[in-house]
């Protein structure tokens, strides 16, 4: 997060979903801060549980809830500052399978958040999306694009709205729950083998901290509607399995298994339509809400000739890491250092 410690002072933040990697980080971020309350609301008491004893900060407070029904979010958001909205369903497989449970959390438990946030009189909302709602294929990216459609009808819908209701989106944030890192770990610590979809697949990457401050970016910088992305390098699957074995002075080799339900080859952060009405901030893109109005004659007459000017920013196309670069990428990661001391690797001298 950035140093601008007095932007919290005396507020009161809900993370909803915030059992998750996310809500973690970001509340032992927060709690830096002189933050008065932080709420979380998720519906496993026992991940809830398990949290309150690692924190013990009478200042983080636990809702059993969940986003899907509406007084859940409205008793949680009463008399908040901030919202992160990162509760989601976020894996492809089960999706495809149950696609209606992803609309239920990933769309109208969205809105709900939206809703509460506005009527309780919330300053901002940050709701946390992906890269797969870019050109979806799969349940979970087509409900995460409409969940962005959400955010940004808001304020077109609110053109008065003191509440500022914004997007940031991500492609995949390394070591969180349910990613491949832990994965490739276990099977290292287990003697096994690294198995891997399609090594030619290519991903963003992003750390926990990374996300972090993608979102606190936007609470500072979001206008109504906005859509932040961070810039970032991409890897092949293969070079990450592969400067995990390097890390870990393993003899495992990757063992490609084919690609899963409705996986991608590779993913794109912004489509070009996007990105001929983004602004490029340094290290981020700040991509404004399509505001035009329900005048159709708008879009017979006038149409945009600055998008065959760009290019989708897309995994396959961006500068791409080298496996050294990877290897020192996750050596950033407190969990892969603290997995190399516990195996007696030095990692100060792995790459």
């Amino acid at each position: 997060m950035s140093n601008n410690q007095n932007h919290y002072e005396g507020k009161r933040v809900l993370i909803t979903g915030g059992t998750g990697s996310f809500g973690h980080t970001v509340t032992d971020q927060l709690l830096t801060r002189d933050v008065a309350e932080i709420r979380i609301l998720s519906r496993d008491e026992a991940k809830q549980d398990l949290m309150r004893h690692e924190i013990a900060d009478p200042r983080v407070r636990f809702y059993v809830g969940d986003i899907r029904d509406y007084l859940s979010v409205e008793r949680a958001v009463r008399d908040v500052d901030y919202v992160f909205h990162a509760a989601a369903l976020k894996q492809v497989p089960s999706c495809e399978f149950f696609p209606m449970e992803a609309v239920r959390t990933n769309v109208l438990g969205s809105e709900n958040v939206v809703r509460a946030a506005d009527r309780a009189g919330v300053k901002s909302v940050v709701c946390l999306s992906t890269d797969k709602a870019v050109y979806p294929v799969n349940a979970m990216g087509m409900s995460k694009a409409m969940m962005e459609k959400v955010a940004q009808s808001y304020g077109l819908n609110n053109p008065n709205a003191e509440t500022t209701v914004s997007c940031v989106r991500y492609g995949n944030v390394m070591y969180s729950r349910g990613s491949v890192i832990p994965l490739f770990i276990r099977q290292l610590k287990a003697g096994k083998n690294l198995t891997v979809t399609n090594p030619d697949m290519t991903r963003f990457m992003m750390s926990l901290a990374d996300s972090v401050d993608l979102v606190e970016y936007a609470f500072h910088h979001a206008l109504q509607g906005d859509l932040f992305i961070r810039k970032a390098k991409s890897c092949t699957m293969g070079d990450l399995a592969q400067a995990m074995i390097l890390l870990f002075e393993s003899s495992a080799r990757v063992e490609v298994i084919g690609t899963r339900h409705a996986e991608k080859l590779s993913e794109a952060l912004a489509s070009r339509e996007e990105l001929a009405r983004a602004q490029d901030m340094g290290d981020y893109f700040r991509i404004h809400a399509d505001n035009r109005d329900l005048n159709y004659s708008i879009y017979v007459e006038q149409g945009d000739l600055a998008q065959a000017q760009y290019e989708d920013y897309d995994s396959h196309t961006v500068s791409r890491m080298s496996l050294r670069e990877v290897q020192a990428l996750l050596l950033t990661l407190p969990e892969v250092r603290a997995e190399l001391a516990s195996a007696g690797i030095r990692f100060e001298q792995a790459v």
